[in-house]
C-alpha cells in the first residue's frame, strides 16, 4: 500500500510539473507573438517629422539610379510613409521610369506589378485652363512625368481645396475649385501626388502642344475614408 501511494504521488508531481513546463512554453510563445507584432508594424505616421522626412528624400538612395529629379512640390513626409508602408510598389515604379525606351513607348496600358501598380502613355494636345480640372485620389498615387514636349500642373492641398463633385470609389477621382501655385513640367524631373494633393496637370503652357506623357499609379493605403 505504501508503494501504491508513493507511485500516486509520483504521477501527480509529474502532471504538476507537464502542467507547469506547458504553461511556461505558452507564456513565452505568447510573449513572443506580441514583440513579433510590434516589430513587424510600420513606422506610423507621426514618425515622419518634416525633418527626418527630408533627410530621407534628400538622400535619394530611394531612387535607386533613376536619374530623373523629383519635384519640389512632393509632399515628402507623405511620400515616406507611403514608400516605406510598400517599397517594393514604389522600387518598381522608378525602375520602369529607368527603361530607356520610354521615348518610343506607344500609347496605352502597361502593368507593372498586377493592380498595384500599372502606368498610362499618352500623346495628347495640351489643353486651356478652363479646359483642365483639379483632381486627386484616394486608392492611388500618381507619379507624373512629361517624357518629351512641356506642360503645366497646378498643385493644392486638398484640405485647401472646395469639393465640386464628391469622390467616386470606382473611378477613384474627386474634383475640386482652388487656388493653386502652377509648375512647368518638362523632361527630366517628374512628380508624385499623394491623396493629400490635388492636381490640375495638362495646362496648356502657351499654345496647345501636343506632349508625350507617363501617369503611374502606384497603390497607397491609409486614405480610403478621408
Amino acid at each position: 500500500m505504501a508503494k501504491s501511494r508513493i507511485d500516486r504521488i509520483s504521477c501527480i508531481g509529474k502532471r504538476g510539473m507537464a502542467t507547469k513546463t506547458l504553461m511556461m512554453n505558452s507564456t513565452l510563445s505568447a510573449v513572443i507573438l506580441i514583440v513579433s507584432c510590434l516589430t513587424a508594424q510600420p513606422h506610423p505616421a507621426e514618425t515622419w517629422t518634416k525633418q527626418r522626412a527630408k533627410t530621407w528624400f534628400e538622400g535619394r538612395k530611394w531612387l535607386k539610379g533613376l536619374t530623373l529629379q523629383p519635384h519640389k512640390s512632393v509632399n515628402q513626409v507623405e511620400f515616406a510613409r507611403q514608400y516605406h508602408l510598400h517599397p517594393a510598389w514604389w522600387d518598381s515604379a522608378f525602375a520602369f521610369l529607368r527603361r530607356r525606351d520610354l521615348e518610343s513607348l506607344p500609347n496605352g496600358k502597361y502593368p507593372i506589378d498586377g493592380g498595384d501598380v500599372f502606368a498610362s502613355v499618352t500623346e495628347d494636345s495640351t489643353k486651356n485652363f478652363r479646359n483642365t480640372r483639379w483632381e486627386s485620389h484616394r486608392k492611388y498615387a500618381d507619379i507624373q512625368y512629361v517624357i518629351s514636349g512641356e506642360e503645366r500642373i497646378g498643385v493644392c492641398p486638398v484640405a485647401k481645396a472646395t469639393v465640386t463633385q464628391a469622390y467616386s470609389q470606382k473611378q477613384d477621382v474627386a474634383h475640386y475649385a482652388a487656388k493653386g501655385k502652377q509648375y512647368l513640367a518638362r523632361p527630366g524631373t517628374f512628380f508624385i501626388f499623394l491623396p493629400t494633393e490635388a492636381h490640375r496637370p495638362n495646362i496648356a503652357p502657351g499654345g496647345n502642344r501636343v506632349d508625350k506623357k507617363i501617369v503611374i499609379k502606384v497603390r497607397v493605403t491609409g486614405y480610403e475614408r478621408k
